[in-house]
């Protein structure tokens, strides 16, 4: 007797666990309406883009080397300091090139005094000889040393001129607008010109370029485009994907396709205003291909692939009027980010599940955020009637297991 009591209490304690509370809905019963995210289909345009991946490179980059030996005596450029086009950048010790300077000139001046004092003498000597004063051949050896003396002449000019470039060589300048790096001489150093590291290096940072590869499957469509005319968007994120960097254009495609990969080689420009684009830097580049227009397009998260009917397919939970789900095979079409067309099985205004869709199955209700919960007497409720009605299952239980009768 003791024995039925306690499985009697047993019972009735299994029974107060699982019956619902009165005029409640039954939220975790096994009927119960399921709550959900959804989202509407909407007809719009759809961006066909090309990912790739590619590496910032600047559009000119220049190693300043000096072009004469000599000490360095000033350094006068900041590192990391953006320079301009034909800014100081240092100073060799120019005395030497001073004095190498000064001797041509002298050199010129004295060779240019014997030419004139040649000249004079092969003038007075065309008279002598007219004369019949002087041999015709002393004429001639004058005449020949006049030429020699011009020829000397010529040579001190060339070398005139190299002297004063390499007393400008002593100034060095940034050959191109850029971002200087670190200095590689210190002042004081002896520097020639095989130094292999040279001074400094400069990179031209805006604009900039990315160099890139996509399939040679996707050359032909790109080169249509090029063709066609209008510039091609580039839009180039970070190493995760998720954060835009820049947007740019394509520039050139290169003239061969890479046999050992099945890639082409292309070149974006960026302006690079905002200095986000680094050297040498990593980035995810998403091409622009074509516009897809009118397509139906839902988010991505509402795609779910499985077997819901005994074959493998990709699928969604279309929410009906009287809030229940029906599954529906589609097909995908273009996937733009977080947002996929969808070319077959599904229409513009149908309500999808976009979150809670793994406790769902053909026929279930589900809970909308933005509907009531149904009553507990209504067909979405998990039991119609309560726990102390006279028909309630725990009324019969009670009922039958009465120990009194």
């Amino acid at each position: 007797m003791v024995a039925l009591l306690l499985l009697i209490a047993l019972v009735r304690f299994i029974q107060s666990k699982q019956t619902p509370a009165a005029g409640g809905p039954a939220r975790g019963g096994q009927n119960g309406p399921v709550a959900v995210s959804t989202a509407t289909a909407v007809s719009g345009d759809i961006q066909l883009r090309i990912p790739a991946l590619g590496t910032v490179t600047p559009l000119a980059t220049v190693t300043v080397r000096t072009q004469i030996s000599g000490v360095m005596q000033k350094i006068l450029f900041t590192e990391g300091q953006t320079v301009h086009q034909g800014a100081s950048l240092a100073q060799i010790d120019a005395r030497p090139y001073e004095a190498a300077l000064q001797q041509v000139q002298g050199n010129l001046r004295r060779d240019q005094a014997l030419l004139a004092d040649a000249e004079l003498n092969f003038t007075r000597y065309e008279g002598l000889v007219k004369e019949d004063s002087i041999a015709q051949q002393q004429l001639d050896t004058q005449r020949a040393l006049v030429a020699q003396y011009a020829g000397t002449i010529e040579s001190d000019e060339g070398q005139l001129k190299t002297a004063s470039v390499n007393l400008q060589y002593t100034h060095i300048v940034a050959p191109i607008t850029g971002r200087v790096g670190l200095r590689q001489v210190d002042q004081g150093n002896y520097v020639t010109p095989g130094d292999a590291n040279g001074i400094v290096v400069i990179n031209q940072l805006q604009p900039i370029t990315v160099i890139f590869s996509i399939p040679e499957d996707n050359v032909s469509a790109l080169m249509r485009r090029l063709h066609a005319g209008g510039a091609i968007p580039i839009e180039a994120y970070d190493r995760t994907n998720s954060t835009k960097l820049a947007v740019g254009k394509l520039l050139t495609v290169d003239n061969e396709i890479d046999v050992t990969t099945g890639t082409v080689k292309l070149r974006a420009q960026f302006a690079n205003s905002d200095g986000l684009l680094f050297p040498n830097q990593f980035v995810n580049i998403q091409l622009l291909q074509e516009v897809l227009h009118d397509q139906v397009i839902m988010p991505n998260s509402a795609v779910r692939r499985g077997a819901p009917n005994g074959v493998v397919s990709t699928f969604v939970y279309v929410v009906n009027s009287d809030r229940t789900v029906q599954v529906r095979p589609v097909t995908l079409g273009v996937v733009d980010g977080e947002r996929v067309a969808v070319t077959k099985g599904l229409s513009v205004d149908e309500l999808v599940v976009t979150e809670g869709g793994d406790r769902l199955r053909e026929g279930a209700q589900v809970q909308l955020p933005s509907a009531e919960p149904p009553p507990a007497g209504s067909p979405g409720s998990a039991h119609a009637s309560t726990p102390n009605s006279p028909n309630s299952p725990g009324s019969q239980r009670r009922t039958r297991t009465n120990p009194s009768q």
